[in-house]
């Protein structure tokens, strides 16, 4: 496609077309010319905003975009409500391409109930693949809205499912002609298929439900990411026995395939919480199917200690992404 803004007969047919899922609370919502959004709350209601961009995969970018914004609202305790949406384009995109990037965007919005209220779709010189950024807008009764800097000294820390399935997923479906050398259809199948776990709504409606004091969605810079995040903006230490921090054996193998610190690897899917009884938490996660582990506590003081058995190391903090080594 040529660069610019998309010819409008494009944008009607491969991106507003797509799009399906209305929320009431939206009152003004993606159209041609339209160039903001308007939202509807009630008078007990706050808005939640996040954002996000996708750069790291090209496989399924339409649903890790959504999926990935609306786990950050989810982290806050917010209802996601709708999604705005900047896609940048190579010139060497095709149509179908888009459209069926939007199918994947309106498909994973109709799973959560989201909206897409708007946007910006350009071919640009500026990238040499799709780059699709996203704005979250949701909403959460006052009074009820959870930071990732509500860790206090004394709280069970918390890791829900399993620390990388995102960048397992994108690796095994990206790398999957490097991979298949070594191992066999089966395991990269169960490998890609993480990518059906990357939801956290349900776990964060439940610890909010429970007394949840923090969470952090685990995104880029993985676990060992995160924890430093949530005890830097909470002003605490940590105590983590890295032994329990919950990893599937794909997640491991497809690590030293790539020699590649899996705790350090993308991880949404995946949530860091904060609790006073992070024991009923887990019990009550179990319940509704969702695997969690309490892997330590928050401390006064700053001291981020991970612990291995009897050895000891200081958490540093994050750096750039193990996906990124990957792709160079």
């Amino acid at each position: 496609m040529k660069i610019g803004k998309l010819p409008e007969a494009v944008l009607k047919r491969s991106v507003l077309n797509q799009i399906h899922n209305r929320r009431e609370e939206v009152l003004l919502g993606a159209s041609v010319g339209e160039d903001c959004a308007a939202v509807a709350l009630a008078d007990d209601e706050i808005l939640v905003m996040s954002t996000d961009p996708i750069t790291g995969a090209t496989k399924d970018i339409g649903e890790l975009a959504v999926q990935i914004t609306v786990n950050d609202l989810a982290s806050a305790g917010a209802e996601p409500v709708g999604i705005m949406l900047t896609a940048l384009l190579p010139e060497c995109v095709s149509e179908q391409k888009l459209r069926l990037m939007m199918e994947q965007v309106e498909a994973a919005c109709e799973k959560v109930n989201v909206q897409v209220m708007g946007g910006h779709t350009e071919v640009t010189k500026a990238v040499n693949q799709p780059l699709v950024s996203v704005v979250g807008v949701g909403k959460a009764k006052k009074g009820k809205l959870v930071s990732t800097a509500g860790a206090r000294p004394g709280m069970d820390i918390i890791i829900t499912k399993w620390i990388g399935i995102e960048g397992t997923s994108i690796l095994a479906k990206e790398k999957e002609a490097e991979l298949s050398e070594r191992f066999d259809k089966g395991f990269l199948k169960t490998a890609m298929d993480f990518d059906k776990m990357l939801s956290v709504l349900p776990e964060a409606e439940i610890a909010v439900a429970f007394g949840v004091g923090a969470m952090h969605d685990v995104t880029e810079g993985g676990v060992f990411g995160a924890l430093w995040e949530m005890a830097e903006a909470s002003g605490v230490g940590l105590e983590i026995d890295l032994k329990k921090i919950p990893i599937r054996q794909e997640t491991v193998e497809i690590c030293e395939f790539f020699d590649v610190n899996p705790y350090e690897l993308i991880s949404s899917g995946s949530m860091l919480m904060a609790a006073r009884d992070g024991n009923t938490i887990v019990r009550e996660l179990e319940k509704a199917g969702i695997h969690a582990v309490v892997v330590g506590k928050a401390t006064a003081g700053n001291d981020r200690i991970l612990y291995i058995g009897e050895e000891r190391r200081f958490l540093e903090p994050p750096k750039s992404d193990e996906l990124y080594r990957v792709f160079g």
